[in-house]
């Protein structure tokens, strides 16, 4: 029997309240596959405990097929030979998010101010765009972002508050590269960090061989210390080194 021939039945949360997302992505993913699907709605949390009793089940929703129970959203994707995610495994997609987004953002600016995506300050932009989302992801929780980062980051391992000041120096410093103002600020700011951030993860990942987590991106991610992290405080770097002797009057 064909996909497109086979029935199943999907048992969901649908209350006035509450509209389950997971079941609403099993009912995509059944009809995407070519199921006829018999979406059978649990209107209230009474119903839907006692299905889970009748079902000893811990969680909806739950897809029936064949008659055959497979369970919940993962293994429903497992079922149907689709890739399951890792919610623990290593991962540099948040971070290749980031940088793109702030590729774009740079190159939009660039054309909206000169009319052409290839300039300078594009280039500048990029860098200080970057810095800002950076700063953006660490600020969102900074308690999560300071654990993490004191895993590794030398001079907040002797100076504790420093973690919690990181993320704001980093914006502060990102925002002002962006509106060329109060160079005198951060560029030192730029380089002081940026000097200790590549210092640290160069001598955590290359030198001592650890195996942690970044916090570039916050405190909650799972992406891995190394080559990213050491470009992230390069760039700063980089940028800041730029600003210092970057020749008066340059084009865009």
């Amino acid at each position: 029997m064909t996909a497109a021939t086979r029935k199943a039945e999907l048992c969901r949360m649908v209350m006035p309240e509450h509209t389950c997302p997971w079941g609403l992505k099993s009912l995509d993913l059944l009809k995407r596959e070519g199921f006829d699907v018999d979406d059978h709605h649990l209107k209230s949390r009474t119903e839907t405990d006692a299905f889970k009793a009748r079902h000893q089940v811990e969680t909806t929703p739950q897809t029936f097929i064949d008659g055959q129970r497979v369970g919940g959203y993962d293994e429903l994707r497992e079922y149907l030979g689709k890739e399951v995610k890792d919610k623990d495994a290593v991962t540099y997609t948040p971070v290749i998010a980031l940088f793109g987004m702030a590729l774009a953002m740079a190159l939009a600016a660039s054309w909206a101010a000169y009319g052409t995506i290839a300039t300078v300050s594009a280039a500048e932009w990029f860098i200080a765009f970057t810095m800002c989302l950076l700063a953006l992801q660490k600020l969102k929780d900074v308690e999560g972002f300071s654990t993490m980062f004191l895993n590794y980051d030398l001079l907040a391992q002797r100076w504790v508050p420093y973690a919690k000041v990181y993320p704001f120096a980093e914006g502060l410093a990102g925002v002002l590269m962006i509106s060329g103002a109060l160079m005198w600020v951060s560029v030192p700011v730029a380089l002081f960090i940026g000097g200790i951030g590549a210092v640290s993860v160069f001598k955590a990942v290359y030198i001592d061989r650890r195996e942690l987590k970044c916090a570039c991106v916050g405190g909650d991610s799972n992406v891995p210390l190394g080559f990213i992290s050491l470009t992230e405080n390069l760039m700063m770097v980089g940028m800041a080194v730029w600003m210092m002797f970057k020749p008066i009057g340059i084009g865009p």
